[in-house]
């Protein structure tokens, strides 16, 4: 009989710290070779069993994405948004995954009305472990024209807003003395000016908030991090012409359009103990988009993993909740004509 040496694995978690790490320790041992059980600590490094969330702007596309997949991962999760009637949807598809939800009405602009929802979710859950901040919007218009009443609504949301809710949920993690995680959404707008000023200044603004946030808060083992995706085919999205869709395909190097489900990966890491070391990041979920600025289109060598039919299942599953009708690419040139005019007006459509 071959003899080897064996490892036992037993938890040695810390008080006061509900995202610490199992600790290994390591027992030698003498067995048969073929009864050694492989280490299999790092499974449980992305298990949100037990934890408890919020995820602003949750109703729908990435908040939605983010949400069904943190409670994929085994979070209680709470939908914060404004949409009162999508809003109770969503939460319902979070308890049909057999987690708990509520759906709770915020204005992230209204420090009464954060500080609120906080209470609200607290009072439900208990306590708050994974704080989520992705409500945001854009107001597209030429920046020599654009009116201060509009830079003010996006700046309000998406970097106010964004500031607030990581205020009043701080407060709450570090009264709790356990620490927690914090995650902003960012874009790939932080870093290219591919939008106007008021939507690139608020992303870019997240990026810089969440490091401060992060240098300031480590001391309670709070971990601040943001994810910035590239175009995304949300609600937001639905009114992007087909020839722009393709366009961005071919301008990125994974090939495809990026959906809500390929945040799911990113937001449930540094949601868990997988990214205990990781604070004050900006977590770029492009595939490959801003790598370059390309002057030709890609060439492939195989199909992308998603083709285009793939990239809008969410996208139709959102629009068909929100009541909004669209074609078989999961298109509606009316809900955001802004934007399509934008791109028609760009691409000379």
């Amino acid at each position: 009989m071959r003899l080897a040496v064996g490892f036992s694995i037993r938890r040695a978690g810390r008080a006061g710290d509900d995202f610490g790490l199992a600790e290994c320790v390591i027992e030698a041992q003498h067995t048969s070779m073929s009864s050694v059980t492989p280490c299999r600590a790092t499974a449980t490094l992305f298990d949100l069993t037990g934890k408890k969330a919020l995820v602003t702007g949750g109703a729908v596309g990435i908040g939605r994405g983010f949400a069904l997949a943190l409670a994929a991962a085994g979070a209680d999760v709470a939908i914060v948004d404004i949409d009162d009637k999508v809003g109770p949807i969503t939460a319902e598809e979070i308890r049909g995954l057999g987690r708990d939800s509520l759906y709770v009405r915020c204005d992230v602009t209204q420090r009464e009305q954060v500080q609120a929802m906080v209470d609200a979710v607290v009072a439900r859950f208990g306590r708050l472990d994974i704080a989520v901040n992705n409500a945001g919007i854009a107001i597209l218009g030429a920046d020599e024209t654009l009116a201060q009443s509009d830079w003010d609504k996006v700046i309000g949301v998406n970097l106010t807003g964004a500031f607030l809710c990581c205020q009043a949920e701080a407060r709450q993690m570090i009264a709790q003395q356990s620490g927690g995680k914090i995650i902003n959404t960012a874009s790939m707008s932080a870093t290219i000016a591919n939008c106007n000023a008021s939507y690139d200044a608020s992303k870019a603004g997240i990026v810089h908030m969440t490091k401060t946030l992060a240098a300031e808060w480590g001391c309670h083992n709070i971990n601040v991090n943001c994810i910035s995706p590239s175009y995304i085919l949300s609600p937001m999205h639905a009114s992007t012409p087909t020839v722009v869709r393709q366009r961005i395909r071919d301008l990125t190097p994974l090939g495809y359009v990026e959906r809500p489900e390929d945040l799911h990966g990113p937001v449930v890491f540094l949601a868990s103990a997988a990214s205990n070391y990781v604070t004050g990041h900006d977590l770029m979920v492009d595939g490959g988009h801003t790598l370059n600025a390309w002057l030709v289109p890609l060439g492939r060598v195989l199909p992308p993993r998603v083709s285009p039919e793939q990239e809008t299942v969410q996208l139709k599953h959102d629009l068909t909740v929100m009541g909004v009708p669209f074609d078989a690419d999961g298109i509606n040139p009316d809900l955001h004509p802004e934007i399509a005019n934008a791109f028609k007006a760009a691409f000379g459509l």
